[in-house]
């Protein structure tokens, strides 16, 4: 019995896969469940048209993201922080603290997509990676300054 599953199911497959059981299994554990459906043309073909759908805005997403990285990549930032003696700062640079530069300056990115290679506790000229999309980072300069 061919069936679609509507949810991962151990042992089986993947959520929106057509997967072939047995007939006992599937109509008496997975359709009454509601883990899968049957895999009728009807059904088969709704959910390629789901895939396509699917596929469609990742592609979109995708774009979009390159697009940002793009703006992103050509973007340098100036932080103005207090710093000590030798260029020492008194804390650290922060991705909070890059979040609120790129609000400024008009990018809304959650903090938690910006990420240090290093660790920020001298001023000067550093590069941060911004993961914008699978496989999709922009790196944005920073210069950190004593205020």
């Amino acid at each position: 019995m061919k069936v679609i599953l509507v949810k991962d199911v151990k042992n089986v497959g993947k959520a929106g896969e057509i997967v072939n059981v047995s007939d006992g299994y599937g109509r008496n554990y997975l359709l009454p469940r509601g883990l899968a459906i049957e895999a009728t043309e009807s059904n088969v073909k709704a959910l390629n048209e789901k895939k396509k759908a699917e596929e469609k805005k990742r592609q979109q997403e995708l774009e979009e993201a390159k697009e940002m990285a793009q703006k992103l990549s050509n973007l340098s930032l100036v932080l103005k922080v207090k710093a000590g003696e030798n260029g020492k700062l008194f804390g650290s640079v922060t991705s909070k603290d890059v979040e609120e530069a790129l609000k400024e300056k008009g990018f809304d990115i959650d903090k938690k997509k910006i990420v240090f290679n290093e660790n920020v506790k001298t001023t000067g000229t550093y590069y941060v990676d911004i993961k914008l999309y699978q496989g999709v980072t922009a790196k944005v300069k920073v210069d950190v300054v004593a205020e």
